[in-house]
């Protein structure tokens, strides 16, 4: 404010125009009838011109002086408050208006919003549950989560994150379960990021992770509206990047990533079948390659003798050991899953069943891999998309290979080593302060704060 009054009218005016001159869809003003004057600075390409007429300029001509027109606009609930050039000049380029008029500076919100449509749920479906997600626009996805959640306590910062591309960031927690401790970490961890630019939330949710190279996400990336309400209700804390139709939820331990939405609308007992069944998927997911190496290469007698013969058999005539098998067989799999993302959604079910399929047969047929394989790497792929957050599936991925090379080298005693190094190392983890491994929960803590969410 100090600043504002510091700059005359002409300084500012000046300002202004030689920040903007260089823009094509910049527009400078005048507004003026007998001893009526008004000067207008816009952007036009992001200000919506049916609110300007309706509500700036319009007026104008209908009030008789400046002091009812100043009082006009003084009153409306777009206008902002002035805190200094920089956030004039910003909040310009976000679809405010400059309007001066009786010596006085007002800036005015009449932006232009193209990207307010709510999506259908995309990343996250469901059989029951909302089917509508979040959109790009940051006040929108706001709306949404206040139409649901109906409380006093719902508590909404905005920052600017990215020191060029200042992206609106609201910060949205109830605070009368927040954990203040986690907040304060948070918050902190917004003002250290220094990156010039943050365009996705994905990006954010990597900047906001200490360990920039760990495999496991300690924040949960969603895009369903009522998975952020639980967890809200909870104590989390939530960040919506303006421009975006995904939320991050912080903090989030690994159970978090196991649970789907759709576990507080079932039953009792269906939802822990489905829960046991994700869990079995990642267990064989991470386990089944490695452990049909340490079986059939070094420890044959876990199986019984009728079986290992069939193992045996369905390897003769493949020219080399058991883990070039399945370390072909996997990248040949993942291959298949790339290009299913990357392909447009009309051919891409089609390439890949059909690619599977021929690479498949005729992988067999060549004596390149056994059928037993192909049983092998189909239940795995099939397991990794039982897990129902992506972040934590395409982290599996990676380490299952890690998981094959203990086994490779150690048979199933290598395997178990992996197994124990690895729940040792997300024992040690912590999401924002709170432990990652939470093996304990109490049944009505984990209602109330959304760890089944």
């Amino acid at each position: 404010m100090n600043t504002v009054k510091a700059l005359s009218l002409h300084e500012m005016i000046s300002l202004i125009t030689q920040e903007f001159q260089t823009s094509f869809d910049f527009v400078e003003k005048t507004l003026q009838i007998d001893e009526k004057t008004a000067q207008l600075l816009y952007i036009k390409t992001v200000v919506n011109g049916t609110d300007l007429q309706e509500c700036v300029i319009k007026p104008f001509f209908e009030l008789p002086t400046e002091h009812h027109y100043k009082a006009y606009l003084t009153s409306l609930p777009q206008q902002q408050e002035l805190k200094g050039k920089e956030q004039i000049l910003d909040e310009m380029t976000r679809g405010s208006i400059v309007v001066i008029v009786q010596g006085s500076i007002l800036l005015l919100d009449i932006k232009k919003v193209n990207t307010d449509s709510v999506q259908q749920v995309n990343l996250e479906p469901t059989l029951q549950g909302p089917e509508l997600a979040l959109s790009e626009d940051i006040a929108t996805n706001i709306n949404l989560i206040r139409q649901r959640y109906h409380s006093p306590s719902l508590t909404i910062e905005m920052q600017q994150i990215g020191q060029r591309s200042n992206q609106s960031l609201a910060i949205v927690y109830d605070s009368q379960s927040v954990n203040q401790a986690v907040l304060e970490i948070i918050k902190k961890k917004i003002e250290s990021l220094h990156s010039p630019l943050i365009q996705t939330t994905a990006e954010m949710q990597r900047l906001l992770n200490d360990k920039k190279r760990s495999l496991l996400p300690t924040s949960m990336l969603t895009e369903r509206t009522d998975r952020i309400i639980y967890n809200i209700s909870g104590g989390k804390v939530v960040l919506l990047l303006d421009g975006n139709p995904v939320s991050l939820i912080a903090p989030a331990v690994f159970f978090d990533f196991m649970s789907a939405t759709e576990d507080n609308y079932r039953p009792f007992w269906v939802t822990m079948f489905n829960k046991i069944l994700r869990y079995l998927g990642l267990i064989i997911c991470l386990t089944l390659p490695a452990l049909y190496v340490a079986i059939s290469s070094y420890n044959p007698e876990v199986f019984r003798f009728e079986l290992a013969l069939s193992v045996s058999g369905s390897r003769i005539g493949v020219p080399y050991p058991s883990f070039i098998e399945v370390l072909f067989m996997l990248i040949v799999m993942e291959l298949l899953i790339e290009a299913s993302i990357r392909l447009p959604k009309v051919i891409a079910g089609t390439a890949t069943t059909v690619g599977g399929l021929i690479l498949g047969t005729a992988a067999t047929e060549a004596a390149l891999t056994s059928t037993i394989m192909i049983i092998i790497v189909s239940a795995m792929a099939i397991s990794t998309f039982v897990i129902p957050i992506n972040e934590l599936g395409f982290a599996i991925r990676i380490i299952k290979y890690g998981v094959l090379l203990f086994a490779t080298i150690g048979g199933l005693l290598g395997l178990v080593l992996f197994l124990l190094g690895f729940i040792m190392y997300m024992a040690n983890m912590d999401s924002f302060g709170e432990p990652y491994f939470k093996l304990f929960i109490q049944r009505k803590t984990a209602e109330v704060k959304g760890d089944t969410a």
